[in-house]
């Protein structure tokens, strides 16, 4: 079973390789004009050529915060699909559309005599112009850009990657700037409060006429210690409460749209954002894939549209309510300042009901100096260390190369055009020879015939491209002796025989077969009559260089007598009556009876009466040839006509009644099938000593011998 299923296998191939050779020369044609077309095209192209600038982009270490420490950066891939996003949005691109005046440098290549708007150079840039690309793993992206001008695509790339370059320099010491701007805004009112709470000491100095304390002195008095420990408590809250509100505040005024890209910052640290974001980029990627591949109506789209849409929905909410915790988180220290507030003025106020009234206030107000002054030096410090850090080069992007005009063009790209075009005409050739193999309806095979048919293939004659002589190459010969072995098979045995060989249409072949066969028939010691009845277009009197009439139109007219019109010897035991030549004679059924009474007294005469037919569909003489008879043959061209319209022919020939012998298949080629191969190749294996002797003695014959071979032709 399994063997039989591998045989299969090898024939598929075999029929498909096959099919490749014997329509080569219209697949090496398709590819020819594939391969012109496709070099004329690239020829009359516009050259572009490619300019480009590389950047090394790093993910910055985070935003200035209060009173926490600084990340490091590391290799982040959604940060670098962001940088391919901004490089090609119109925050970037504007700006080098209005440095470089792109409007109108590039208004000639949009037909224009005006300068374009910038949405319009904006979009020609980006689908025409721009292209930004990274290698995978690797924080270095270039800019390429395409252009029929090699200078002007230099300067591009290099104006993109500067623009940029400001721009992320910009972005990265903006929230640095923003956070000393704050936190000087907390040391000058800090440095008021303390000026204030130094005037109040000084005023209960006086006022208790104490100049002599020392306001770093400590007492042990377990209430001033107390309200010592209350106060530090209060010192840690207030710290933390301007935190708090200074975090709120900023993430506040930050535009909503743009709070996304903080999601990877120590600003927004929610892991639960965190992943959101990254399957938000992810269902992004997919949306641009689709959209690479897919119309805007194809549900797969759609889908992943709407799928990004609700992954959006959730991380702004995410934020929003990040944003609400901000805020709640600092109300809460806000309420715990003011509780503990409360609770130190009423410890205030106990103190100053017990006894040492007169020296509390004076306490009171010289440890409150002492608690501002300490967190004016911790801002004044919290400042200077982020002013110091800010002077350090902190650089996320630098350029590393500056763009060069091309000196040959980028596209069109000759080799890849030419192999795109030998690939696609290869293709689109055997893709037709497939397509017109599967349409093609003629008869492709032995089997083929003698299934549909239900008729004996009684020989198959190879294709040539010239006429054949009979003495020339056995091999040319010996398909006509097979033909004649198995029609003498096929006919009663000793007796005379009337045929016919028709075809169902015409140029197929019938009557060059016929004189051949006929040759073979007389060459074999019959005695043979060939009687050209396609008296509409005659043939066999050119074929045996012999005069057209008078001939069977003539007979059948009593014009002329059976005797007179017959030419004796065209070749040894050939004798031939041409059609004659009568103007507007047809052979209709009144000239039936003519026609059988002429083969009746020809009978005694020949061993074989063979007419030439017209064809059988569409013309009227062949069914009254086939009517008077003993027999008939058809002959099919190789794939030339439909089976439909040679069953029609043997449908015409069983409705008359006569018998038909079977099927000649002619003009097959040698690689047109197995059982092709069979006949062709034993047709020369078996006359290849024979053919070489018949080669060598036709080289021995005298001129004459020539002249007589050129007129058998």
């Amino acid at each position: 079973m399994g063997h039989s299923a591998a045989s299969k296998d090898s024939a598929t191939l075999t029929d498909f390789l096959r099919l490749l050779q014997l329509r080569r020369s219209m697949i090496l044609l398709i590819l020819s004009l594939v391969v012109i077309t496709t070099v004329a095209v690239t020829a009359f192209l516009p050259k572009w050529y490619l300019a480009t600038a590389k950047i090394r982009v790093e993910k910055p270490e985070g935003e200035v915060k209060l009173f926490q420490a600084q990340s490091s950066s590391s290799y982040d891939p959604y940060f670098l699909q962001d940088q391919f996003k901004i490089m090609q949005s119109e925050k970037i691109l504007y700006p080098v559309i209005a440095n470089l005046k792109l409007n109108t440098v590039l208004a000639p290549a949009l037909d224009s005599a005006s300068p374009l708007p910038d949405a319009i150079t904006y979009n020609y840039l980006l689908a025409k112009m721009l292209r930004v690309e990274s290698q995978r793993s690797s924080s270095l992206i270039e800019i390429n850009v395409y252009s029929e001008d090699p200078q002007l695509g230099a300067t591009i790339a290099n104006e993109v990657a500067r623009v940029y370059s400001d721009d992320r320099i910009a972005l990265a010491t903006s929230g640095q700037r923003e956070g000393f701007a704050k936190l000087r805004d907390e040391l000058n009112s800090q440095e008021q409060v303390v000026s204030r709470q130094r005037d109040v000491v000084e005023k209960l100095r006086k006022d208790l006429n104490i100049s002599g304390v020392d306001l770093n002195a400590h007492y042990s008095d377990m209430e001033i210690e107390t309200l010592r420990q209350m106060q530090n408590s209060l010192i840690t809250l207030s710290v933390e409460a301007i935190g708090r509100k200074t975090r709120w505040e900023r993430f506040q005024n930050i535009p909503f749209e743009e709070r996304v890209s903080l999601v990877n910052t120590e600003l927004i640290p929610d892991v639960n954002i965190q992943n959101l974001l990254q399957t938000y980029l992810l269902a992004d990627q997919t949306v641009t894939k689709l959209k690479a591949r897919l119309g805007e109506a194809h549900p797969d789209l759609i889908s992943a549209v709407e799928n990004r849409a609700k992954i959006r929905e959730q991380l702004d909410s995410q934020l929003r309510g990040y944003e609400h915790a901000l805020e709640i988180a600092y109300k809460e220290a806000e309420s715990r300042v003011s509780e503990l507030k409360r609770q130190l003025s009423q410890a205030k106020v106990d103190q100053i009901l017990s006894a040492r009234d007169r020296m509390r206030p004076f306490e009171e107000a010289a440890q409150k100096l002492e608690d501002e002054t300490k967190l004016l030096t911790t801002l004044k410090l919290t400042l200077r260390q982020r002013e110091i850090d800010f002077q350090v080069p902190k650089r996320t992007i630098e350029i590393l190369n500056t763009a060069e005009p091309a000196r040959h063009p980028s596209r069109p790209s000759w080799p890849l055009n030419i192999a795109f075009a030998l690939l696609f005409g290869t293709i689109l050739g055997v893709g037709v020879a497939v397509l017109l193999e599967y349409f093609d309806t003629s008869f492709r095979n032995v089997a083929d015939v003698e299934t549909r048919l239900k008729l004996p293939v009684l020989g198959v004659i190879p294709y040539h491209r010239t006429p054949l002589d009979e003495d020339g190459d056995p091999a040319e010969t010996e398909p006509f002796r097979v033909l004649h072995t198995n029609l003498n098979l096929a006919l009663k045995p000793g007796q005379p025989a009337s045929l016919v060989l028709f075809s169902a249409g015409p140029g197929e072949g019938k009557s060059t077969t016929l004189f051949r066969l006929v040759r073979v028939m007389a060459a074999g010691g019959e005695r043979v009559l060939l009687i050209d009845s396609d008296v509409r277009r005659p043939t066999q009197h050119r074929l045996a260089d012999r005069p057209r009439e008078p001939g069977l139109s003539e007979v059948m007219l009593n014009r002329q007598s059976l005797d007179s019109v017959i030419q004796k010897d065209v070749t040894p035991g050939l004798d031939f009556i041409p059609s004659g030549n009568v103007p507007g004679f047809t052979l209709g059924l009144l000239h039936l009876n003519r026609l059988k009474e002429l083969i009746v007294s020809l009978r005694g005469r020949y061993d074989k009466i063979v007419f030439d037919s017209p064809p059988i569909i569409g013309v009227s003489d062949a069914s009254v040839l086939a009517s008077a008879v003993d027999g008939a043959i058809l002959l099919i061209q190789h794939r030339r006509n439909p089976q439909s319209m040679v069953v029609r022919a043997q449908q015409i020939v069983d409705g008359l009644k006569t018998t038909l012998l079977g099927v000649v298949l002619n003009q097959v080629p040698n690689n047109s099938g197995d059982d092709y191969g069979y006949y062709t190749s034993n047709y020369s294996y078996y006359s290849d000593d024979h053919g070489k002797r018949r080669r060598s003695s036709a080289k021995s014959k005298p001129a004459g011998g020539k002249a007589e071979e050129k007129l058998d032709l």
